[in-house]
């Protein structure tokens, strides 16, 4: 198919092959995506800032008033700030396996690639789930060119992968897996969580690798809820932890191909943040649960993702008690090229993927 160009002119590939072999569970219909901007229009990607330098960041003052026009940058004394320049919801659920009720709060696969080097972020539940005999999941599929992080907020989940590594998911733990130059993977509830029933809820990322490393070693990060710095926030606003980046000298435990920041906030009702993410990076907040104003806008209820342009601090007020997953990261700024389980940078990268995977070259499990 024509392959389709975004604003930046980064290309978005969805490969219309035949896997020629079945496994199961491994391909599933994303959900319905939806993209607009802060008039209702379709979002278009703006030029990036090319600034890599940090510089000093002043902290917003407490109930500042701030009116945002799209494209510019609003500043408080000699700050500059990023805006939110775009939102994206999930209109319908899917399920991945029988285990994942998922909604895609953003994909790649929907031709587009404007949260780079973030590719798909899968939001599953909150839903509960009855005990049961035989563990829900999805059985062994196949992953090249990116990594997946999952992150388990209830309930658990057992992992394991051709390389030998795997284990349970805990609630407060992460799991970086680096799929590089081709894996196999299942995961399922826990044996435990399987047999006792309850709450679940989980999201998992997938973050593109760059063409140098997307022939990277197969890789597994188990990430437990004690390695993650837990930062109080000031004013009694909540608490942030720090997966991925740094925050106010935390450094968190994931390691990372290209520069990025994962942070896991819990803010309090009526309370605000002040958050200063790298320059050079773009910036979306998922507002998982609750309802947050950014700069003083409009009330964002979760699940949704605002996209932030521009450079500097930005504020995040919480009007409920909220869940909020923070991502920042250096676009890579490559062509992008998907289908399915594999993320390359060509067509002809992919169907070299899928006849490795028939050759078995990604091991067995």
């Amino acid at each position: 198919m024509t392959a389709r160009k975004v604003s930046i002119s980064l290309i978005v590939q969805r490969i219309p092959i035949d896997y020629g072999k079945d496994w199961s569970g491994a391909i599933c219909e994303r959900g319905a995506w939806q993209s607009r901007d802060l008039k209702g229009t379709p979002a278009r990607r703006s030029p990036r800032s090319r600034k890599q330098n940090g510089k000093t960041i002043d902290r917003l003052r407490s109930g500042a008033q701030l009116t945002l026009e799209r494209g510019k940058t609003a500043r408080v004394g000699e700050s500059e700030m990023r805006h939110v320049s775009s939102m994206s919801t999930a209109a319908s659920g899917h399920w991945v396996g029988d285990g994942f009720p998922v909604r895609s709060l953003f994909s790649h696969m929907s031709g587009e690639n404007s949260h780079d080097p973030f590719l798909m972020l899968d939001y599953a539940g909150p839903h509960h789930f009855e005990p049961a005999s035989r563990p829900r999941g999805v059985d062994v599929h196949p992953h090249k060119g990116f990594e997946t992080v999952t992150i388990v907020y209830q309930g658990e989940v057992e992992h394991g992968d051709s390389t030998g590594k795997g284990g349970v998911i805990r609630e407060g733990d992460v799991q970086w897996m680096t799929a590089g130059d081709g894996i196999l993977h299942k995961e399922f509830h826990s044996h435990d969580f399987t047999a006792r029933g309850g709450p679940f809820e989980m999201v998992q990322l997938w973050v593109n690798l760059p063409a140098r490393d997307k022939s990277a070693p197969p890789g597994y990060q188990a990430i437990t809820d004690a390695q993650i710095p837990a930062v109080d926030l000031d004013e009694g606003a909540g608490r942030l932890r720090v997966i991925a980046g740094t925050f106010d000298g935390h450094v968190g435990p994931a390691r990372t191909f290209t520069p990025m920041e994962v942070w896991d906030l819990r803010l309090n009702a009526g309370k605000r943040a002040d958050l200063a993410p790298p320059d050079g990076q773009d910036v979306n907040v998922v507002v998982l649960s609750g309802a947050v104003a950014i700069n003083d806008g409009a009330p964002i209820t979760g699940p949704a993702v605002a996209r932030l342009e521009g450079e500097g601090t930005f504020s995040v007020a919480a009007e409920t008690g909220a869940k909020v997953l923070l991502l920042s990261g250096a676009p890579i700024n490559e062509p992008v090229a998907a289908y399915g389980p594999f993320v390359m940078n060509t067509e002809a990268e992919i169907r070299h993927a899928i006849a490795e995977f028939r050759a078995g070259a990604f091991g067995s499990l």
